[in-house]
């Protein structure tokens, strides 16, 4: 990993990386994680702020472009997913400490592109106000979680919505974060500028200053779809940024999306080149 210094990023991460236990053994997971992989693929200066236990191994599987700024913890946040049949049985067994505004390098408060990826209700929403007028994209999963005493996790209602989204450039959620109350894609579309509420193979909707419109899927053979959320969001972000123009940004980000479903792990982020190849086809 890179050494941190006082350059601004291009792009900055906030959220906890993940100890995610698996059959085959510990793996980083995490918003940021995949996030990262899709931003440096993009050729931006990359910077991370999470928090994990001093001497993580699991850090070493970020990008080494990336700065890293990991606040100690007694421990990492750990997950552990069961499934009974499609149904997903999520479990915490540990979290890192919540992430503030004071943690932050002087020089990250200018990133050019902010992304707020709390899974573990993490990030401070006072997070909102530190970075000026640069644009912050929210993907606010984990702002809906909580953790019983065994670790269990259930979905309970956002009490901070209405100050998170209005100021948010982007939101990006999944018909899953809202399965506990389907009403609440409504609620969340009125209160975010711009929301995009993806439906896996379905394509998502959009909510556009109160225009709501459907976009579809690019095709694509599913092997894994394990972070295509996160690259989708980043992709999105950086797209609109660049370009924008929401639909052209959109095809950007399905077809690195539709992409990203074909690989496993953190190899489903987009490579250069499939960036570069992605760019002459929509962005020209």
């Amino acid at each position: 990993m890179a050494d941190l210094t006082d350059q601004i990023p291009d792009y900055l991460l906030i959220g906890h990386i993940t100890h995610d236990v698996t059959s085959d053994g510990p793996r980083l997971g995490g918003t940021v994680s995949y996030a990262a992989h899709t931003a440096v693929a993009f050729g931006l200066r990359v910077a991370i702020l999470t928090s994990a236990a001093p001497g993580e191994p699991l850090l070493a599987d970020l990008p080494p472009q990336a700065q890293v700024l990991s606040i100690p913890a007694e421990h990492t946040t750990m997950f552990e997913n069961l499934y009974d049949g499609w149904k997903r049985i999520q479990y915490m067994y540990h979290r890192a400490i919540t992430l503030r505004p004071e943690h932050l390098p002087p020089a990250w408060t200018k990133a050019r592109l902010v992304h707020l990826g709390p899974i573990a209700y993490e990030v401070d929403p006072a997070m909102m106000g530190t970075f000026g007028d640069s644009p912050i994209c929210v993907t606010p999963q984990g702002w809906m979680r909580h953790r019983a005493p065994d670790g269990f996790i259930t979905s309970i209602p956002w009490e901070d919505a209405d100050r998170v989204l209005p100021r948010a450039a982007l939101t990006v959620l999944s018909k899953e974060d809202i399965d506990h109350d389907p009403g609440l894609e409504q609620v969340f579309g009125q209160l975010a500028p711009l929301m995009v509420m993806t439906r896996a193979e379905l394509g998502g909707t959009l909510y556009h200053r109160g225009i709501v419109r459907d976009f579809p899927a690019q095709p694509a053979v599913l092997v894994d779809p394990t972070g295509a959320g996160d690259i989708f969001a980043t992709t999105l972000h950086i797209a609109l940024d660049r370009l924008g123009d929401l639909d052209r940004a959109i095809l950007v980000a399905t077809r690195i999306a539709a992409i990203s479903v074909t690989r496993a792990g953190f190899a489903s982020a987009p490579t250069p080149e499939e960036v570069e190849q992605t760019w002459a086809l929509y962005a020209s």
